[in-house]
Formats: C-alpha cells, sequence, structure tokens
C-alpha cells in the first residue's frame, strides 16, 4: 500500500473562520450518515481534524470530509500511516487502528470514549485471523453506528494479517461517561 505519512493538521488552523471549498466532494451528514454533496464555492468552518477526517459546519449542519479530500478544503490530505509497516503485536495493530476511529462530533477516539464493549481476535487459519467487536454509541439513537463500524471495519482490514471484522452494536449496558478513560475525561475537561 502506498500510505505512508500522516499528516498533522494544526488546531490554530480552525480559528472560527470560514474557507471556501474549492471543488465538490462527497461528505457524511452527521448525525444520519447520509451522502450529500459539497460544491464548490461553499462555505465551510472546520471544527475537527482527527482520525484522518475533517468534520466541518456548513449550512447550520455539521458533516464529515475524508482526509484524502483536504484538498477541496484548501488543506492538507491526510495520509494513513501504513499499519503494516509498524512495529508490535496484531493485538497492539488493532489498538493502534481502533485509536483512529473518532466520532465526528467529539475529539475523542472511540477506545477512549469508551465505546468498545469487546473485542476477540478469531483464528482463521495460518497467519489469518477475524476480529469480533462489540461497541456501542454515546447515544442509542444517534445515526453515525453505521459510519463508525464502516470505518472500524475498513481500518481494521488493512492489517495484513485480518480477513474478517465483525462489528456489532449494543446498547445494554448503555453508555454514560463513566465508561471515558481518564484521558478522555481530561481531553473534554470533564476532570
Amino acid at each position: 500500500m502506498k500510505k505512508a505519512v500522516v499528516a498533522v493538521v494544526r488546531a490554530s488552523m480552525f480559528n472560527n473562520d470560514s474557507i471556501e471549498v474549492r471543488r465538490d466532494c462527497e461528505a457524511t451528514l452527521i448525525p444520519s450518515g447520509a451522502k450529500v454533496s459539497l460544491k464548490q464555492g461553499s462555505l465551510v468552518m472546520v471544527t475537527q481534524a482527527l482520525g484522518n477526517s475533517y468534520t466541518v459546519y456548513v449550512n447550520g449542519n455539521l458533516v464529515r470530509i475524508a482526509g484524502k479530500d483536504g484538498d477541496a478544503l484548501g488543506l492538507v490530505i491526510m495520509e494513513e500511516t501504513e499499519i503494516n509497516d509498524l512495529p508490535g503485536t496484531l493485538e497492539e495493530k488493532i489498538e493502534a487502528q481502533l485509536k483512529t476511529c473518532y466520532d465526528p462530533e467529539i475529539p475523542v477516539n472511540i477506545v477512549d470514549l469508551g465505546l468498545i464493549y469487546e473485542r476477540q481476535l478469531l483464528p482463521l487459519g495460518r497467519n489469518h485471523f477475524g476480529v469480533e467487536i462489540k461497541m456501542t454509541l454515546t447515544a442509542a439513537g444517534c445515526g453515525m453506528g453505521p459510519v463508525l463500524v464502516s470505518d472500524i471495519q475498513e481500518k481494521l482490514k488493512a492489517i495484513q494479517e485480518i480477513t474478517e471484522v465483525k462489528v456489532d452494536l449494543v446498547f445494554d449496558p448503555p453508555w454514560n461517561r463513566e465508561c471515558m478513560t481518564e484521558v478522555a475525561k481530561l481531553q473534554l475537561g470533564l476532570l
């Protein structure tokens, strides 16, 4: 794979100034997960740049734009680190990939946010594994569930040894702020 460098975008770039979309690009409406098209010339405000995507405010809505479309915003094209080139065990690589998945409305990865309830690595053959994940959402009615599930599946399947990924959304027990790690609570100013 040719993904090699993680682009770092500084939060100081996002100072509540509107920027003009430079070319049409696809986006995902938050929280419904519906696909929409941002048109060239639209004015947007970037609110978050995490997990290889941008979250922008446009026409009273939040939308998520893939990092590969950063140029449409006049920003850096975000590329993911090639996970298979990194040292570490298979479990460590899974953890690293999960920590690149973010709720587009909350600037904390899904692991530290406490959305991953269970994860199981299943041998499928020589050097081939499946991963089963039970996860929740911060609210049962959140429409971003399918978007997060797809993000997890895509990122875990990028690991050479992973050939199958199953993600089940569960809501029992319901998520609450006690599910978050201390790091997440500190990051969100809850400590």
